[in-house]
């Protein structure tokens, strides 16, 4: 069964780095649209990078610039650098998937999700 497994969160100062994680397995991954989501506590589950079969980012506008999205298909691993980070991007960090290259920044639009990763930015 298609399997996603988030790893690289953690506690991090104001204006620090983390670098996200997400492992796949049981899927065709260079055939996956992959997408980062974040829900932070009492809030709903937002969009916050994807990142089509071509390698093509795309990123809501409260990280552009501060974030990257990549694949490694040999890997089957999708990354999200995480730099200059704000209190505001704390939250569970969580990566999904749908076969296809397509564009949605809907949660509805993915079929697998992982279990999620904390991160926490301190002030």
């Amino acid at each position: 069964q298609v399997q996603l497994v988030e790893s690289g969160g953690g506690l991090v100062q104001a204006g620090g780095s983390l670098r996200l994680s997400c492992a796949a397995s049981g899927l065709t991954f260079s055939t996956y649209t992959l997408v980062w989501f974040r829900q932070a506590p009492g809030k709903e589950r937002v969009f916050v990078s994807g990142i089509r079969l071509s390698g093509n980012p795309y990123y809501t506008d409260s990280v552009k610039g501060r974030f990257t999205i990549s694949r490694d298909n040999a890997k089957s691993t999708v990354y999200l650098q995480m730099n200059s980070l704000k209190p505001e991007d704390t939250a569970v960090y969580y990566c999904a998937a749908r076969s296809g290259s397509f564009y949605s920044t809907e949660s509805r639009s993915y079929n697998y999700w992982g279990q999620g990763t904390q991160v926490t930015v301190s002030s």
